[in-house]
């Protein structure tokens, strides 16, 4: 049987996999990295300022890869979330509903994709990973493995996962359908400078194009996710740089002071996206190749963290056993524990963004009422602070802290 794993993907959710197996104990010839991009994103790639905000289980995971202590000072803590429903033109934007963290840990911290990315590949390395830039061609069950075909050669191999992202090669190649459609909305990510201080506290304005939010950095500076319609966008990426930051200063309505400057900017199309299975023939598909939802609840990577997570365990206590990490029972049973959660988190984000992305009377009087109503209650209030910290069914042990 072959025993060697194989990992499409080297972005953080890919990383994180094949990290947690070589912390548990899988030598690192039993297992490869292929990335088509290894070597070239700078290169190839335009500026990128995307801002992760990783929950208490994330940053449980990368403590226990040990991976922590090179994140931890650019690492800041997001003590409490602000919410305001209302239409751009107005003065005033009231608070409709807000939460804090609970006193022993922050709900989330806010960590550069670049530095992570950086950081997870690092750590690779010195386990005696090297990411091989490799492109899949075309793979088939070929008795007890799969025969991997790739532009280099073949190999065969218990068990492929694909962390290739959300056009995965892998899950077009195992003919697993993927539902979902384009939002029509375009996320303007930067980091912006402002007056005011924000004392930990992340805010998030619904307004009629998308929400806009503003996620603490150092004082003085936070993190901007600005999901506006994509006409829109566009025209507001055109503009010269004083006429947009004038234009964030506007959305921003006072809670951070004035706007003072803005840093690199970004743009990334936003669309929802649910594979129809997780799993096929010795193939498990994670993070962005199952599963993309709107970044309005800052959960995209902490789905592909805990599937990461939740695919690890189940593979190493299979070896183990001396059981074939290909398993038709280890697939199912992984697929059982993450499609309900990102499809709940798709459905809960897809609602959201439907509800508050327009300016519709009646909705807003249903929506504001909805608010008020979770803001008096301290239960429906302890629920959102417990799906914003990543707790919920079937936790896997390195989001609880716990090594495999």
């Amino acid at each position: 049987m072959a025993e060697r794993i194989l990992i499409a993907g080297a972005g953080p959710a890919g990383a994180a996999t094949a990290l947690a197996m070589l912390r548990a104990g899988l030598p690192a010839t039993d297992l490869a990295v292929l990335d088509a991009m290894a070597g070239m994103e700078a290169k190839t790639r335009g500026p990128d300022s995307r801002i992760l905000a990783l929950n208490a289980g994330s940053c449980r995971l990368l403590q226990v890869l040990g991976v922590w202590p090179a994140l931890e000072a650019e690492a800041h803590p997001m003590r409490s979330i602000a919410l305001s429903d209302t239409a751009l033109e107005a003065d005033i934007r009231p608070l409709s509903l807000g939460f804090e963290a609970d006193e022993d840990e922050p709900l989330a911290y806010l960590v550069p994709l670049g530095l992570l990315q950086n950081v997870l590949r690092q750590a690779l390395a010195e386990a005696g990973v090297t990411i091989r830039p490799e492109i899949i061609r075309s793979f088939r069950e070929d008795g007890d493995g799969l025969l991997v075909e790739t532009n280099r050669g073949r190999q065969s191999v218990s068990l492929l996962i694909g962390a290739d992202g959300a056009r995965s090669a892998v899950r077009r190649m195992a003919g697993i359908p993927v539902h979902g459609w384009a939002y029509g909305q375009v996320a303007i990510t930067g980091i912006v400078e402002h007056s005011g201080e924000h004392r930990g506290e992340a805010v998030q304005h619904f307004l009629p194009g998308g929400p806009f939010a503003l996620l603490p950095l150092d004082e003085g500076r936070s993190s901007m996710v600005w999901s506006e319609r994509a006409e829109v966008a566009k025209r507001m990426l055109a503009l010269p740089p004083e006429d947009l930051r004038a234009e964030i200063d506007r959305r921003a309505a006072g809670w951070r002071g004035t706007i003072t400057g803005i840093g690199r900017i970004s743009s990334h199309p936003l669309s929802l996206g649910l594979a129809r299975r997780f799993v096929g023939p010795r193939v498990a598909l994670v993070a962005d190749a199952a599963h993309v939802v709107h970044p309005l609840a800052g959960q995209g990577l902490n789905l592909g963290f805990g599937d990461a997570a939740t695919l690890a365990e189940l593979v190493i206590e299979h070896l183990r056993l001396g059981l074939d990490p290909g398993d038709p029972a280890l697939l199912e049973t992984y697929q059982a524990r993450r499609r309900p959660a990102a499809a709940a988190m798709a459905a809960a984000t897809e609602g959201m963004n439907r509800l508050f992305s327009n300016a519709v009377g009646p909705l807003r009087v249903l929506r504001d009422a909805g608010l008020n109503l979770v803001n008096r209650s301290d239960r429906l209030k302890t629920m959102f602070r417990q799906a914003a910290a990543g707790r919920g069914a079937h936790e896997p042990r390195l989001m609880r802290g716990e090594p495999i």
